[in-house]
């Protein structure tokens, strides 16, 4: 009984962290920074993401997630530790059981890195849960039932579209296009119309403050600063919202077109329950302004935005572990 069930969604851009009875207990970057002399992690979390792109020769800030999956092994068992002993105490007797989202596409020898790396980081056992299945668990889909429910996970590396029922999977698709994908096409576009150099963090601000999927009736617009590729000297322009529009259309283009292609396999039954009931945007892509109107005009079938998009998949995670007996047969095993 005082075993502690985590919910981890291990995000390329966030990591969120459920513990059973206490709900969203963290929410912190995927960023770790790492001392390139001596090899030893400086800081992780929000205070290695302050450093992106402001950090010193001596210093190494990364991702260690890649489209979801991970693409240094030792860098993300020392982010996992960190993070889980931050939950439940440095000095807990009890080591945690934890369930950890991985995309639906991933490899078995990718499940088992991230298997083995949550057990390495200090949890008595550790359980897998598709990244789909456990945003429409998260999202207070209906999943146990025999109707069909269609959820789309925009996340930072990742899109993945899925119909759920009976508490799994009957049809998905993904691409690896995600936030972070966006926030490249804002960085090329404004390089290329204005000369002008902006960094991950003014670009993922620009999506944040002035971004919309479909033209916005009332224009917004925004200052922005970065270095002038040619003069190579600081400068200041005016973004307005239809240009950032302009700018996201291929990223947007590839995740409706992920949607379409599940659409597309979904079996006539299930489809008839979608066009019902509609289908939920979940993680963070979802916040961006008229997400959701762009994929109804697009699809003709209606959707709208999770409750907490950014939360859904931690929460369905631990909603999982809660009730892994029932959950267990949807559960990939490593």
């Amino acid at each position: 009984m005082f075993e502690r069930q985590v919910g981890i969604d291990l995000g390329t851009v966030n990591v969120l962290v459920y513990v059973s009875g206490r709900g969203i207990v963290l929410r912190e970057p995927s960023v770790v920074a790492i001392s390139i002399r001596d090899n030893k992690i400086v800081a992780v979390g929000q205070e290695a993401r302050d450093m992106l792109g402001r950090n010193p020769e001596s210093i190494e800030v990364a991702r260690p997630m890649r489209d979801g999956v991970i693409a240094d092994y030792v860098v993300t068992e020392a982010m996992l530790r960190y993070f889980i002993r931050k939950v439940i105490g440095r000095n807990s007797l009890f080591r945690p059981q934890v369930m950890i989202s991985t995309p639906k596409g991933v490899t078995s020898v990718e499940s088992r890195a991230v298997h083995d790396a949550a057990i390495q980081a200090g949890a008595k056992a550790a359980y897998l849960i598709p990244e789909p299945l456990a945003a429409a668990y998260g999202a207070g889909l209906p999943i146990s039932t025999p109707t069909g429910s269609m959820v789309v996970d925009i996340g930072g590396g990742t899109t993945e579209a899925a119909v759920v029922s009976m508490n799994d999977i009957v049809v998905w698709s993904s691409v690896r296009v995600g936030g972070i994908r966006t926030d490249e096409s804002i960085i090329a576009y404004v390089r290329k119309k204005y000369n002008l150099i902006i960094g991950e963090q003014t670009a993922e601000e620009i999506k944040i403050n002035i971004g919309s999927a479909l033209p916005l009736a009332e224009e917004l617009s925004m200052e922005v600063r970065g270095r002038d590729q040619v003069a190579g000297l600081p400068k200041t322009i005016v973004l307005t919202a239809s240009e950032i529009t302009e700018a996201m259309a291929e990223p947007l283009n590839a995740i409706i077109g992920v949607i379409k292609q599940t659409l597309e396999k979904t079996p006539p039954e299930l489809a008839a329950d979608i066009i019902d009931r509609g289908m939920v945007l979940s993680g963070g892509g979802a916040l961006l302004r008229n997400i959701d109107r762009l994929v109804t005009k697009e699809t003709g079938v209606p959707s709208f935005v999770a409750e907490q998009p950014l939360a859904c998949v931690a929460l369905g995670a631990g909603k999982a572990l809660e009730n892994y007996p029932i959950m267990r047969r949807s559960l990939s095993t490593v």
